[in-house]
């Protein structure tokens, strides 16, 4: 086989790296775009009324959007109670017990299918389980929808992370005399603990900003969610979605592009405060 002369492969080489260049660049710049505009769009709707009212109806001035965050703080949580331990759980059996066993590989297949599911079907499979059904919206329907977006990706993560813990800790937790399960709950997670940590807050982060499972299970509402299992609950994706399509006011359309913006930094906060940790991970 005739090899390439040194000329052409460093033309190749310094072509692919202006590419790579280039598209990065691209990238970076429609971000800041994206972001720009949000803070100058929504910069001016923030001030003590928006954060301590609730959200108002259609054409009423005042309100803001203290519901819909306290409402997606409450769904999140809840997704957060149901999705967390289970994701966790999982994880622990495929690294520490499934062995590479066939039901284990079942496991991981269903998890990576699930982290490629369009939202909307969980959205939809949640409207048919429980909203049909009851016949009512809820918060606690919308909780389900994001956890079971979630749970894929707490049971991946725990499971790398758990893998990356050298045998020799198991190896010598045992020999000590401690029980399987306390090794694992003492040892193991304390040595992950970072990356369990990071997963968890990937997939808050993820979820945070989802939509389309909302619209099918929470809904949305102008009342506090007092009611959090039996009515619609408010929601911060959902009222921006509202306002910002479904309402002439320009008042209205101030106060989407405001709660775009605070939606928009939790999540950069979130996935800053997961950079941070897994560069304190990977030094340490």
């Amino acid at each position: 086989m005739k090899r390439r002369g040194i000329t052409f492969r460093k033309v190749i080489d310094l072509a692919i790296k202006i590419f790579s260049i280039f598209f990065v660049a691209i990238t970076i710049v429609m971000m800041g775009w994206i972001i720009f505009t949000i803070i100058d769009q929504g910069y001016g709707s923030l001030n003590w009324a928006f954060f301590s009212e609730a959200t108002a109806p259609y054409g009423v001035p005042d309100g803001g959007i203290a519901n819909a965050l306290f409402g997606t703080l409450l769904i999140t949580l809840g997704a957060a109670v149901i999705g967390v331990p289970t994701g966790i759980l999982g994880g622990i059996y495929l690294a520490e017990f499934s062995n590479k066993s066939r039901l284990g590989d079942l496991i991981r297949f269903a998890a990576n299918v699930m982290m490629g599911m369009p939202s909307i079907i969980v959205g939809l499979f949640v409207y048919a389980l429980l909203v049909y059904t009851t016949k009512h919206f809820s918060g606690f329907a919308g909780s389900i929808a994001l956890a079971i977006i979630m749970f894929p990706l707490v049971l991946r993560t725990t499971e790398d992370m758990l893998s990356m813990v050298p045998n020799s800790l198991r190896e010598s937790a045992l020999a000590l005399g401690m029980p399987r399960w306390q090794s694992i709950f003492y040892i193991i997670f304390r040595a992950a603990k970072d990356g369990l940590i990071t997963g968890i807050l990937l997939a808050v982060a993820r979820v945070s900003g989802e939509t389309a499972p909302l619209l099918f299970t929470a809904l949305w509402s102008d009342d506090w969610p007092t009611h959090f299992f039996t009515e619609p609950t408010a929601n911060l994706t959902v009222t921006i979605n509202e306002y910002a399509t479904n309402s002439p006011f320009t008042t209205m359309h101030a106060r989407a592009w405001g709660a775009a913006l605070l939606i928009t930094v939790i999540i950069l906060f979130l996935n800053i405060v997961c950079r941070l940790i897994f560069r304190h991970t990977k030094n340490g």
